[in-house]
C-alpha cells in the first residue's frame, strides 16, 4: 500500500512544512552571483561614470573596461559584495560612497546573475583612489554625455546546447535531431575618446544610460553630494591612473 494515510501521513506533512518554513531558496545546481559597483562621478560640473581597466596579466578578461565588483561570498549581502570588491580593487571604502539604489540584473546564460548596485563617489576620493594593481591597471571617468550607443555596434551571440555522445535518447523517448533549448546573447561594442567598451560592462552602462536619457539626464549639470568629513578637502585637478 502506498501513500500517506492516517495520523502519521499528516504527521509527515507538518514536518515537510516546518522543513520549507526554514528553507532558504538555492539555486538548483552550479550557480554564481555577482555584484558590482556603477559609480557617477562628477567631474568639473559634468556627470562621469567611473570605470576600471582590468589587469593585463589577469587568467580572466584581461586588459578589458568593467565596473568594480565581483564574486558574491556564501551569505555574503548583494551590496556589501560590491562595497567590498570596490575598496579591494581601488580602496575606496563604503562610508565614503553613497548609495542611490539597485541597479539592474543581467542574467547570464553561463550560470551567473550580475547585480548591480548605483552609487556616487566624490571627485576628490576619486583622485585619492589607491588600486590593487594584481586586479586592476588603471581607473577612469567617462562623461555620460559622450556615451552614445545610438553609435554602438551590436553582434549577436548565439548560444547552443552541446550535449555529450553518451545520452542515453533511447531511454528518455528522443532522437538526436531533438529540439534543444537554446538562446542568444546580444554584444555591444562601443569606442568612445579611445576607449573601447564592450560585452557586459556595454551591456550595463548602456541600460543605465537609457533610463537616465529618459529622464533628460546626461547633458545636464548635476550636483551629486556625500555626507562631509572633517577631512581635508582635496582641491587637486589631475586624474587617477595605475602610474601610483
Amino acid at each position: 500500500m502506498t501513500g500517506y494515510t492516517g495520523r502519521s501521513g499528516m504527521d509527515t506533512i507538518e514536518r515537510i512544512r516546518r522543513i520549507y518554513e526554514r528553507h532558504e531558496p538555492a539555486p538548483i545546481g552550479k550557480y554564481r552571483f555577482f555584484s558590482v559597483l556603477i559609480p557617477f562621478v562628477e567631474k568639473d560640473g559634468e556627470l562621469c561614470l567611473l570605470y576600471e581597466v582590468r589587469a593585463r596579466d589577469m587568467e580572466s578578461d584581461p586588459g578589458e573596461i568593467c565596473f568594480p565588483g565581483g564574486h558574491v561570498e556564501p551569505g555574503e549581502d548583494l551590496l556589501a559584495a560590491a562595497l567590498r570588491e570596490t575598496e579591494e580593487e581601488i580602496g575606496i571604502p563604503a562610508d565614503r560612497i553613497e548609495i542611490l539604489g539597485q541597479g539592474d540584473v543581467l542574467y547570464g546564460y553561463a550560470n551567473y546573475s550580475l547585480y548591480t548596485f548605483i552609487g556616487v563617489i566624490q571627485y576628490r576620493d576619486f583622485l585619492k583612489a589607491t588600486i590593487q594593481e594584481e586586479e586592476v591597471d588603471e581607473i577612469f571617468l567617462m562623461p555620460v554625455s559622450h556615451l552614445d550607443f545610438s553609435r554602438a555596434q551590436h553582434f549577436r551571440e548565439r548560444v547552443y546546447a552541446e550535449v555529450t555522445d553518451d545520452f542515453p535518447y533511447d531511454e528518455v523517448g528522443i532522437d538526436e535531431d531533438y529540439n534543444w533549448r537554446t538562446g542568444q546573447w546580444i554584444v555591444p561594442v562601443l569606442t568612445v575618446d579611445g576607449r573601447v567598451i564592450w560585452g557586459l560592462t556595454a551591456r550595463i552602462s548602456e541600460g543605465v544610460v537609457k533610463l537616465l536619457r529618459e529622464h533628460h539626464i546626461g547633458e545636464l549639470e548635476i550636483q551629486l553630494e556625500v555626507p562631509e568629513t572633517t577631512e581635508e578637502k582635496y582641491t587637486g585637478e589631475s586624474d587617477v591612473s595605475a602610474d601610483k
